[in-house]
Parts: structure tokens; C-alpha cells; sequence
């Protein structure tokens, strides 16, 4: 099968987008680990279908690198409203719904733009880590030295730990460093740290406010290995957010064909 793509990457989170408005490509589990290899694919962190959906301008499918079908992404999700202009399919605002819901989201100059992500209503605080879900669920712990972090070895005993093994978790550290909140992340799916994480960078920026350590009182600008981004976000008491935004770099690389072998039986 000759399949076209796009590639997109949100502060170095990258993704294969395929224009599905047809519903014509259907990718079995091991297509898409294929396409998403780093060595025998194209490599990527995930791969998104657009699709068409009534009531709103387009629908995201979202799999992880492991092949499977995966929750909420928000550089996927920021990446798939980039798409969707190139498309022609919008201007500078958009809804879409996605596996965690209805979103919204602005097209700004730059190539930036701006995601409304799920409400949040509740955080689990325990003695040394937060866990809370932002469309996906995430693990949040502070750490010192984040910088040389062993961070796959430490994520991993979360990911894997009695609790999260079967359902799996994404798990983010986070330190505070030069006015902003530095934050490295493991996500599941993908089993290994990525340069970003748009779910990821929204947990950390609402423990950061529940510990005091935001920029202003409702919003914080976050660093990782791939680049900057900001979440604002306002709350009714400490564990009920809403109005969240993600706002970053969402940005084309690449449009490329590739002959895709038929899946085996």
C-alpha cells in the first residue's frame, strides 16, 4: 500500500499525520509501530489520523509508537490543528473532538498554537508524588539535578509498579530552573522519555500552582528538552481546573510517500 504522510513536531514531540477525510487507510497495530520505527519506519513519537466527524471540523485518532490506539496528546493535539490549516480545512480557529472529548483551539502567528485541553477535577496528592489526568495520566514528582536525572531508570519503577503496570501511567519530573518549570517526561506507549509531552507539561503546570511555584497565579511557562510552552488555566479550589491552554511551537517538517507491506495475517 502506497501511503502519503505528513510530519509534524511540537517542541520535538513528532508525529506522522495521514488525511483520513475519506476513510479509506486503515493501519493494523503493527503498520503503525512500523511507520513509527526510528530505524525501519519513518520515526515518530506517534502517529495521528484526520478524519471527519459531524459537528466539528475534524476528528483526531491518535496511536501510540507501540501500534496502539492511546488517550489524549496535546502536541498531537496542537500538531493535528496545524494539519488541518495546511488542509485548508480552517483558518485561525477550530474545534475537534478527540478520544477525551470536545477541544478547542487558535492558530497564532509563528507557526504557534493555542489547545484548550479537558477540564481537570481532581489531584491526587500523596507523600512524595501527585497523579492526575489531563486527558492522559500522569505521575508528577519534584526532583533536584533534573538535568542528569537517570529518568527512564526512575520512570520506570513508577510505570511498572504494582499500581499502574496494566493500565500503564505517563510519569513526569519536574524542577524549577531559571524562572520556569523544567519538566522531563516518560510516557507510556512509547516506553522511553520524549523531548515533550503537551498532557505531560499540563500536569506539571497545575501541581506547580497547587505547590506555589507558578509564574503568575494562573499560568506557568515550562521548558523541556524540545522547546518552550506555557499552560494557563483557571481553578475553583485546589483539585477543580478549567479553562486549561496549552499554548507552543506546532510545527511542519516533512510530506513524504511510503510503500507500507500488507498486514500479515
Amino acid at each position: 500500500m502506497q501511503l502519503q504522510f505528513y510530519k509534524y513536531q511540537g517542541t520535538g514531540n513528532d508525529f506522522i499525520m495521514i488525511d483520513n477525510r475519506r476513510s479509506e487507510i486503515q493501519l493494523s497495530e503493527d503498520q503503525v509501530k512500523l511507520l513509527c520505527s526510528r530505524r525501519f519506519g519513518i520515526g515518530a513519537d506517534g502517529l495521528i489520523l484526520l478524519e471527519l466527524e459531524p459537528g466539528v471540523d475534524f476528528k483526531m485518532v491518535y496511536f501510540n509508537s507501540d501500534g496502539k490506539p492511546s488517550s489524549m496528546c496535546g502536541n498531537g493535539g496542537r500538531c493535528i490543528v496545524a494539519f488541518a490549516a495546511q488542509l485548508g480545512m480552517i483558518s485561525d480557529k477550530t474545534k475537534f473532538i478527540a478520544i477525551d472529548g470536545l477541544h478547542e483551539a487558535v492558530l497564532l502567528p509563528e507557526e504557534t498554537v493555542s489547545l484548550k485541553m479537558s477540564d481537570v477535577r481532581q489531584v491526587e496528592k500523596h507523600e512524595d508524588h501527585y497523579f492526575l489526568n489531563t486527558g492522559s495520566p500522569h505521575v508528577v514528582k519534584f526532583t533536584n539535578d533534573l538535568n542528569d536525572f537517570p529518568l527512564v531508570e526512575e520512570a520506570r519503577k513508577i510505570r511498572y509498579n504494582e499500581r499502574f503496570k496494566t493500565e500503564g501511567t505517563n510519569v513526569n519530573f519536574i524542577e524549577k530552573q531559571n524562572g520556569s518549570l523544567f519538566v522531563r517526561t516518560y510516557e507510556r506507549g512509547v516506553e522511553d522519555e520524549t523531548y515533550s509531552c503537551g498532557t505531560g507539561v499540563t500536569a506539571a503546570a497545575l501541581v506547580a500552582s497547587l505547590e506555589g511555584l507558578s509564574n503568575t497565579k494562573n499560568a506557568c511557562d515550562i521548558s523541556t528538552l524540545g522547546g518552550n510552552l506555557k499552560v494557563s488555566f483557571e481553578k475553583v479550589l485546589d483539585q477543580n481546573f478549567y479553562n486549561i491552554w496549552l499554548t507552543g511551537p506546532a510545527r511542519f517538517v516533512f510530506k513524504g510517500e511510503i510503500q507500507l507491506p500488507e498486514p500479515t495475517e
